[in-house]
């Protein structure tokens, strides 16, 4: 009984990870992956529906197949422009982090398994048991960390999937802002101001793992006086 409970979200995986990707494979996303140029031109052949088509691409991106979705990101703003590109990923990368956590919490472990590899998952989800809120927040804000393994192994956790869904709408839009804002023109960022932005990322992240517990509780302690 308790295995047909999870059955159709197998049979929903399964769809996922082997349609789309062999939907990518036969319209030759992987080898436009080469260049933004070529990207670019792939989105655009299916027209008038690129939107549509760009969505499922970054929908993919987190649920079923090795996609950089900033990469992607990047293509999408030369095509459609810096807001629709950034709307449109957004809404995809948010919808695809929560249905592989709820995907990772109704199969559980041989879910996880087909998807995520044991020492990465050995590595992550002891942090993420232990640090919860403040672990998904700063890997989500920060680009140096696999965005969308965490969100299947926070799945198996016990963190609410509303309090999962408010923190993925607010931490993972912003580094696919940049993207978007790069693939649109709107902004030139030098590889050195890249480099200290990236080492400026790390240190926070690291004081952010050492202090924080006790900023959580500081300001629970302060929200409970008020």
């Amino acid at each position: 009984m308790k295995q047909r409970k999870w059955l159709p979200a197998l049979l929903l995986a399964v769809v996922l990870l082997g349609g789309g990707v062999l939907l990518l494979w036969q319209t030759g996303f992987f080898s436009s992956l080469g260049s933004l140029e070529e990207m670019r031109a792939y989105i655009g052949r299916f027209a008038p529906f690129s939107q549509l088509f760009y969505f499922f691409i970054q929908f993919l991106s987190v649920v079923a197949a090795p996609i950089p979705s900033n990469v992607t990101a990047l293509a999408g703003a030369v095509l459609f422009g810096m807001w629709e590109a950034f709307l449109l990923t957004w809404l995809a990368v948010v919808a695809g982090s929560v249905l592989v956590f709820w995907l990772a919490r109704v199969i559980g472990q041989p879910f996880v398994e087909r998807l995520v590899n044991r020492k990465v998952a050995d590595k992550y989800l002891e942090l993420i048991q232990r640090k919860r809120d403040i672990f998904l927040i700063l890997v989500f804000l920060f680009p140096f960390f696999p965005d969308d393994v965490i969100c299947i192994l926070a799945g198996l956790t016990d963190i609410p999937l509303r309090r999962f869904v408010v923190i993925v709408l607010f931490t993972r839009p912003w580094g696919l802002l940049v993207s978007c804002a790069l693939g649109g023109s709107v902004l030139n960022i030098p590889i050195w101001a890249m480099v200290l932005l990236g080492l400026a990322g790390l240190a926070l992240f690291l004081v952010g793992m050492k202090y924080g517990d006790r900023w959580e509780e500081a300001l629970l302690k302060r929200f409970r006086r008020q």
